[in-house]
């Protein structure tokens, strides 16, 4: 496996930011742009594109912070929550979805990437992955406990490409009524699959983070996220 960094030129012409990539053993495959959770591109974020380096893919983990904090990879502590809530009362979504394009762009564009992109996120990047899938036209789209997701209802009908939703069912930051209405919107349109883990909470999926891991949920996730990226986006 090779790790390197990008600039991406950000869609607006403001300047560029940094992304980091992961490229399987073979040298090629199919893209993934992995969208961070409020703590930034951090060893979580860097472990989960070596996750998909390993299943194959190219991965790509933008800096979406690079606007108000670049470079920010905080620890998954009381320190780094509030730091990353701080963070987040001065991001732009907007832009963020625009730097996310803009990532995909550039991963269509790398030597290393045949077969298409999808998108991947957690958390923040979980409603990020489904907004981008909305306007962007990935491949595939993943969308680990986007807390927007159900507020963003009303773009459903923009997203065309096959699209995974996980739910941690005892997710207290996503009111479970939230949830069903995401489910009743979402999962009999064709190519959605939703999956709420019942028992589960936030950030379930976080191995780094052991005020939220939980290691059963997130196995059964991770097993459901490659056989649905290798349906959608097949490694040759």
């Amino acid at each position: 496996m090779q790790e390197r960094s990008e600039q991406v030129d950000a869609p607006d012409g403001s300047g560029t930011f940094a992304a980091h990539v992961a490229v399987p053993d073979a040298g090629r495959g199919p893209g993934i742009v992995v969208i961070h959770e409020i703590f930034g591109v951090n060893e979580y974020i860097t472990g989960t594109c070596r996750r998909l380096a390993e299943l194959g893919y190219v991965a790509l983990a933008p800096d979406l912070f690079w606007r108000i904090a670049p470079g920010l990879a905080l620890a998954h502590d009381e320190e780094g929550l509030t730091r990353a809530m701080e963070n987040v009362s001065r991001f732009d979504a907007e832009a963020a979805v625009g730097d996310v394009a803009a990532a995909l762009d550039h991963l269509r564009s790398l030597p290393d990437v045949e077969g298409g992109v999808g998108v991947l996120g957690f958390c923040l990047g979980g409603t990020l992955a489904y907004l981008a899938a909305a306007v962007a036209s990935p491949d595939v789209a993943v969308s680990y406990y986007g807390s927007g997701v159900p507020a963003a209802l009303d773009q459903a009908d923009d997203i065309r490409c096959p699209l995974l939703v996980h739910f941690g069912g005892e997710d207290p930051y996503i009111p479970r009524e939230q949830m069903e209405a995401a489910r009743s919107a979402l999962s009999d349109r064709p190519g959605v699959t939703f999956v709420v883990h019942e028992g589960a909470g936030h950030a379930f999926d976080n191995d780094l983070a052991p005020m939220f891991h939980q290691p059963e949920a997130a196995s059964a996730a991770w097993q459901q996220t490659a056989a649905f990226l290798q349906e959608a986006l097949p490694v040759r």
